[in-house]
């Protein structure tokens, strides 16, 4: 062995059985073992990744809760894997790919780009070892049962899969999903012949069909429970009781790769079997995945080719920046950033010349991001420049906001052209249109690893209130809420801590428009209330 190894590595569990190689002299594995067996088996890793491939895998950085499965999914989009070994107590696993191509392709890919895993980013690189040798320790017989579940070669192709049709439900949608992302990620397991994408319960929802039982098979078992994006964005997938899926339209709402000579049809209803009929009433297909969001991504956001595809006629746009990590569902919790990096200032237009202020687009977007400077417009008051502080906020704000009604109008927000909005120069009054909010004591997410991050819903009725003094009691809040003419339709403390409550307006927009008024509200005893959109209801 060359100096790139690193000594002693225990493997994870301590316990006498579980020896798991055999203490050859010539093996690539070097194993001590005391006279009681114990505590002391070791195992030489790898260090620095070596160049030579292999078909063996070397991941370190693991997180300490890391389970087989999740390992697992890192190598499956490149080919099967034979084998595995869990080094949980050093964060570390080995991976055996079915052949030296795959596991240059895996280690390439992750090359590129880090796989994150729970927020953690993880190392791939080849192993010194050739293959893997393992025994049927319990800790083994773990590894071995996941690589079982999940692997495509392991698939038991005598139980034909109960449909070639599978269900998707993206559930804890922060960033928008779309056709095409689905299908790049699932054309990993087999051709994807039709997909459509549809709203339905508040939910976006896709059905996507293989031509075999096994593709399906191997999708729903790699795939389900899996984020596409960082923390959110979790695919939950069961099979169809459809056996195939009738298409007529080629558009963003469905697909039919076989028959690219579809009209597109004005992105009419897509379903048309007996069967979707009765589960689904008109016009609840939607490809916008919040009520009122008009589109998913602005053309602004194709800054790449498109991608050639597997079907003649057809070509497929490649997804912006890094959601290319898409299509690999090991990549799958991979952070990403759609708008191109350094654009954070939003155009938002249609607004309400008479009401809007600096103040009250900065209460709102600030829901989604810190805004650093707002700019509205001189000679165009309806139109407004929201800087955010990062690209990632402003393609939040934009995919919560874009559709929403404030002050009686529908915002329509895209990416500006502008990389930043210019303060007035000194001397030159703007009649205060234009306001700096770099130092705004205000901002949500200032703190890394603040609760603001996962408590970030689309605008709702119902609004979560909080920093609530112990002297103030319902009415006091009803009150205020209704002070400015909005509805109050239900109120409810928390149960376990009256600092925090409920409060459902009459309407989205009179909830939007409240959170903007009453957000920092001075409470007395020195609390200023906390307003954000709440995802339950009363």
């Amino acid at each position: 062995m060359d100096g790139s190894v690193h000594h002693d590595i225990s493997v994870g569990t301590k316990r006498g059985s579980d020896q798991l190689f055999s203490s050859v002299s010539n093996s690539p594995y070097i194993m001590s073992t005391t006279a009681n067996g114990n505590d002391s088996k070791k195992f030489k890793g790898d260090i620095r990744g070596p160049t030579v491939p292999s078909r063996v895998i070397h991941i370190r950085k693991l997180p300490n809760d890391i389970a087989e499965t999740e390992v697992i999914s890192l190598g499956l989009p490149f080919g099967d894997v034979t084998n595995l070994l869990m080094l949980k107590a050093k964060n570390q696993a080995f991976l055996e790919m079915n052949s030296e191509e795959a596991a240059q392709s895996m280690v390439s890919y992750y090359s590129t780009v880090m796989p994150i895993i729970r927020h953690h980013p993880v190392y791939v690189q080849f192993s010194n070892h050739k293959e893997l040798k393992t025994d049927n320790s319990p800790n083994q017989e773990r590894a071995q049962a996941a690589l079982r579940a999940l692997s495509t070669s392991h698939v038991d192709t005598t139980v034909p899969a109960p449909s070639t049709v599978l269900r998707v439900v993206v559930e804890n949608l922060i960033y928008p999903v779309t056709l095409d992302a689905l299908c790049q990620i699932f054309s990993k397991f087999g051709t994807v012949l039709r997909i459509i994408v549809f709203t339905k319960n508040s939910q976006f929802q896709a059905l996507l069909q293989y031509p075999d039982g096994a593709s399906a098979q191997a999708a729903k078992l790699s795939l389900d429970g899996q984020n596409i994006y960082n923390g959110c964005c979790t695919l939950r997938i069961s099979f169809s009781k459809l056996t195939s899926l009738n298409v007529k339209y080629n558009n963003e709402k469905s697909r039919d790769f076989t028959r690219p000579d579809l009209p597109t049809g004005d992105n009419q209803p897509t379903m048309e079997h007996p069967a979707m009929a009765t589960a689904f009433t008109p016009g609840i297909i939607s490809a916008a995945p919040y009520a009122g969001a008009t589109h998913a991504f602005p053309p602004a956001f194709t800054i790449q080719p498109a991608v050639s595809s597997p079907y003649p006629g057809l070509t497929v746009p490649a997804l912006p920046g890094a959601l290319a990590s898409l299509s690999l569902p090991g990549a799958t919790r991979l952070g990403f950033t759609p708008i191109p990096a350094g654009h954070c200032v939003l155009l938002v237009s249609n607004l309400n010349p008479e009401r809007v202020t600096p103040h009250c687009l900065f209460i709102l977007f600030g829901v989604y991001g810190d805004v650093m400077r707002v700019k509205i417009l001189f000679n165009k008051k309806e139109n407004a420049l929201v800087q955010m502080s990062d690209s990632t906020q402003a393609q939040l704000a934009m995919s919560h906001l874009n559709g929403q009604r404030l002050h009686g109008k529908p915002l329509r927000i895209t990416l500006s052209k502008h990389t930043s909005v210019q303060l007035p120069r000194e001397g030159h009054e703007d009649q205060g249109l234009t306001k700096d909010y770099s130092n705004s004591p205000l901002h949500r997410f200032k703190k890394p690893g603040s609760k603001n991050y996962s408590n970030i819903f689309p605008p709702s009725a119902t609004l979560h209130l909080s920093n609530i003094p112990p002297s103030v009691v319902e009415d006091d809040l009803k009150m205020l809420f209704s002070s400015s003419g909005a509805m109050v339709k239900a109120f409810k403390f928390f149960q376990k801590d009256h600092k925090m409550a409920l409060i459902q307006m009459g309407s989205v927009e009179e909830a939007i428009e409240s959170l903007i008024e009453f957000h920092n509200h001075d409470l007395g005893e020195n609390h200023h209330l906390r307003v954000s959109f709440s995802k339950s209801s009363i």
